[in-house]
Formats: structure tokens, sequence, C-alpha cells
């Protein structure tokens, strides 16, 4: 090579190097950059979907009417999102948000609700904001029942970052001394309505070993410096004006631009990792850049990936190299398997009498929740691990006025009478058939292998999904509440939005990915902390665990590299 050609290409990479390399700017990513960067690194995070400054979200404060068609989907937007639009959260006021399946398809094996944002910030801009603590009925579950390897980490090992991340982020909650659902730093709770104090003293009551408590949310009820305390329009899935909920965009971002050391580079669509095969170690990323078509290759001394658990998956599996001809780190075969996801899909409702003098001001943007109560204790038969319950109360219009024209306005604005509604998440255990392989006969537009899923719900599954609709039925009926109505179809992998497992932590390399700082056992200077990271599902939200998580390999790393360990 001539030598102004070496020279040319040596000032490039110096121009295209930094200390850490992020991929994706959701959850995790998001505090990847905070830590990394408040750490003393120059960072560069990596988005593949378009910019989204805070707090200019388009529709935020649109009215109803101001949408064509009045927040339905058109038979475009259904098209344009064949996927998206299978979740309820999909709709003409935040479509925006979401990928274009159509141009970003992926292989369904068995289907696969594969819900994903195309902007800065990801899901972190569309999650539903409950935040829980896992114990160690969640960590020690594999090695108890003997499905899926051990966790190598325990409650203890992260209750210190659980406090961190919750301090940082805002938690509204209320202490109530669960043992299955550890405490946290919380602000102050909502407030429950009349109706769902009534169940929770009558639920309490007849069932000693359930709780009835208001949904732990990062929503803000309380100031926090650049922040606004929410305003309960329940608008979230918008983008908040007020960066009342926690988002990348309105919380972690800020405090990683204002050390100086971050640059973000949105259309950046990552296609593996660049892997030294001398040095035995990662060098950089190579993605494409999806408004030229260019493909560049970045450096650095770090690798976190955070693009989500499929995404992410994509990115090792395809990052092959002499060592690693089945993908980065994978001497284990365990990359993309274990895939997991909570099932969901019951709605029982029932009437509340009384209370008809009784509102509610605003709409409080959490339910209530009912934690884990199977398996605790008591030894279940028909199937392993537990399930959660979420419940509201509700007035709605009135059903029985028979009125027209203006009479029949004046009696729609007259609330009917109350209703309680529950709901339920339920854990899906870890299985090796359950995959993401890639498609090498087909290729995306970028001539990248298609993602081919092959996951599904299985007998455990299935027999825990019929508990949780029996059990909320009989338990509005013990509390006395009447005309029950009950509707349930279990939902397919990918819907509840918790998709984990594939790159999972472990105590042996040849049965996991990563090591208990999220690093890969077999390349120390890449860490992936977003759900691939999960060695089990529990039923418990994990966005909290994924922070706290990625707070931690964050200090890990930086301490292993300043003792050039990386």
């Amino acid at each position: 090579m001539p030598a102004d050609s070496l020279l040319l290409n040596n000032q490039a990479k110096k121009k295209n190097s930094y200390d850490a390399i992020i991929v994706g700017s959701g959850i995790t990513g998001g505090w990847a950059a905070k830590e990394l960067c408040e750490k003393g690194l120059k960072v560069l995070l990596l988005e593949r979907g378009r910019n989204l400054v805070h707090p200019d979200y388009p529709t935020a404060i649109k009215n109803p009417w101001d949408f064509e068609h009045r927040l339905s989907l058109s038979k475009a937007d259904k098209e344009k999102h064949f996927i998206q639009s299978r979740h309820y959260s999909f709709r003409e006021d935040n479509k925006h948000f979401y990928i274009n399946d159509q141009e970003n398809p992926y292989e369904e094996t068995k289907r696969f609700d594969w819900i994903r944002g195309d902007i800065l910030g990801g899901r972190s801009l569309l999650w539903a904001r409950a935040c829980y603590r896992w114990s160690d009925l969640d960590f020690e579950a594999n090695l108890k029942d003997g499905h899926g390897v051990d966790w190598p980490i325990r409650y203890k090992d992260i209750a210190s970052w659980y406090d961190y991340v919750e301090s940082f982020i805002g938690v509204s909650g209320s202490v109530e001394h669960i043992p299955q659902l550890p405490d946290g730093i919380f602000q102050p709770s909502f407030e429950m309505n009349a109706a769902e104090k009534f169940c929770k003293t009558k639920i309490e009551s007849v069932f000693p070993d359930r709780k009835l408590i208001m949904g732990r949310t990062a929503n803000l009820t309380k100031l926090v410096k650049g922040r606004g305390q929410c305003q309960a329009r329940d608008l979230c899935h918008r983008g908040c004006p007020y960066g009342a909920y926690f988002s990348t965009n309105a919380s972690t971002m800020p405090a990683a631009y204002a050390t100086g050391n971050l640059t973000v580079r949105p259309h950046s669509l990552v296609n593996r990792v660049l892997y030294d095969e001398q040095k035995q170690r990662a060098t950089g990323v190579e993605l494409i850049d999806t408004e030229t078509g260019e493909t560049i290759e970045f450096f650095a001394q770090l690798i976190f990936l955070n693009a989500a658990t499929v995404a992410t998956t994509f990115i090792l599996l395809n990052s092959v190299s002499s060592r690693f001809p089945n993908g980065m780190g994978n001497a284990s075969d365990q990359l993309g398997r274990n895939l997991m996801d909570h099932h969901k899909g019951i709605s029982v409702t029932a009437n509340v009498d009384g209370f008809e003098d009784s509102y509610y001001f605003g709409r409080r943007p959490t339910p209530l929740y009912i934690p884990r109560f199977k398996n605790v204790d008591k030894k279940e038969t028909a199937f392993l691990r537990g399930y959660n319950f979420g419940a509201s109360a509700y007035r709605g219009r009135q059903q029985d006025n028979q009125e027209i024209g203006t009479a029949l306005k004046d009696a729609l604005t007259e609330p009917g009478g109350w209703q309680i509604g529950l709901y339920a998440f339920g854990e899906c255990l870890p299985y090796a058939d359950n995959r993401i392989t890639l498609n090498h006969a087909k290729k995306d537009k970028w001539g990248r292998p298609i993602v081919s899923i092959n996951c599904e719900f299985k007998e455990n599954e299935k027999k825990m999904h019929e508990d949780m609709e029996t059990t909320g039925q009989q338990m509005l009926e013990a509390i006395g509440l009447k005309d029950i109505k009950s509707n349930s179809m279990i939902s397919f992998p990918g819907n509840a939005n918790h998709e984990m497992g594939t790159a999972r932590m472990g105590k042996d390399p040849k049965t996991s990915v990563l090591n208990s700082f999220n690093q890969m056992h077999e390349v120390k200077n890449v860490f992936v902390t977003d759900g691939s990271c999960m060695v089990s599902s529990s039923c418990v939200n994990p966005s909290l665990t994924y922070m706290a998580l990625t707070a931690r390999a964050c200090d890990y790393a930086v301490k292993e590299l300043k003792k050039r360990n990386i």
C-alpha cells in the first residue's frame, strides 16, 4: 500500500476512534452513555433510527380531533406497520416512533411480534414505565427447579445499583415489605380511587397471601432537576414534553451531554463487531449509514451492545471470524437460544357496587399491582414459577339511557357505575429451542441476512395462563363483586415487549455467553447489558433490572480498563 494511502487510512481511523462505542440508545444504551461519559470516557452512541430531541415530540399536546382518523389506524398504516400494529400501543398519535415493517423484514418460523422503535431514545419513549425490583425468588429459580443455568448473581449483588438507578430516574411507589418484591427508593405514590381502596381491603382480608398495591412507575410525583412533574395526562406514548417520565431523551442523554464527552450518531445501522484475531479483542463496529448507504467503521477500546435483544443477537451472530465462525463469543452455542418473553392476554372485569358519589382526577399513568403469590410459599402442581396481576377501577359512560340529541349529550356527561379490570403477566421458562438465527439465503435491503425467529410458549406457560384466568375470576367473586366477565387468549411471544435471554450471563463459559458483569467470556472488551443478558424471565417487568445491570457493568468495565485488564 502506498505511504500516502496508509496515512489517509490512519487519519480516518483516528477520526473515527473513541474510548467507547454504544450500540442502541434505548433504556440501557442511554444509561451506558451517562455512566461512561461521567467516568471520563469519550463515547460514541449509535442509533439506527432518526434523531429526536427532547422536548420536540410532534403530537404531545394535540387534541384527539386534530388527528385525521381520531387516533385509529388507517388501512395504509396497518399495511406499512403490519407487525407493529399487532400491539395495543401502536396508534395514530405515535406511529411516527415505530419502524416500517415493509422495509425491515424478518422471518417468523413461529409468530413473534417484534415491536421496535426507530428513533433516538428507542423504546425508552414507548415503555409502560413499570419499575419493580427482582428478588432472590427470581434469581434462584433456575437453580432450584433445574430450568436454564444458575444466575451468577443474587439480589445483594445489585441492590445498591437498584438504589442508584431509582434515585436518578425517579420512581413513585409505596413501601410494602413484601419479600418477593423488594422495596426501593420511592417518590410519593399515586393515589387509589375509592373503588380500588375498597377492593384492596377486601382482597387482603380474604387472601392473606396477596397484596394490592399502587403500581411502581418511573413517572415523577416530585420535581427532579431538569424534569417536570407528571401531569396525569396518560399520553406518555407520545413523548412527554415535561420530561415527567424516564426516557433516554429527557434524562440520561442530557446527563451524558453535560459532560462534553458524548457524540450521538443517528441513522447508523450496525452490521457487526470488528475483531482482531491476533489481539483477540474487539476493535470497533461496522455500520451502514441508512441515509447515504455508506459502510463505515468506528473504533473503540470498549464496546457496549444495547440494541435490544433481537438486534443485539443479530449483530453478534453476524460478527463471524476464524475464531468465531458461528458468531462472536459463541463457543457455548448459547447465542440466540433461550429467547423469552412474558405471556399475557387475560381480561377479567366485574362491577363494583356503590361509590356513586366518588370519582377521580386526571388520568393516572399506572395501574395497581398484585405481586406474585403462586409458587412462593406453597408449591403448585400444575406449573412452575408464577405471575402477577395488574388492576384498575374506573367509571365508564352510562349504558342504559335511551335519549337522543341534546338529552343524549347531557346524559353522556354523567358517569356510569364502577368497574374493576384485571390483567396478568406470566413467566416464561428458558428453552434452548426458542431461538434466533440468521437466514443467509434471504437478504434485507442492505444486503444483510434476515433474522429468523422460532419461538413459542410451551406447556408450562399455557397451564399458567389458564390459572391466571381462573384465579382472577375466583378472586373477584370471593370479594363479592358481580357480573364477572372473562376474556382470555394467550399472547404471542414478543407482544409483551420483554424479549430477553439470547446472550445469557453465567458462571461457566461452556453454557453461557456473559460473565456476572455482563462481559463476554471470550471477548473481554465487549459488554451486553440489554435484555439479551437475562438468564430467566421472572414475571416482573425487567427494565429496572436492565438499568441496574448496565450501571454496574459500566462501573466494572471502566475499573478494568484502568487496570489494563481490558
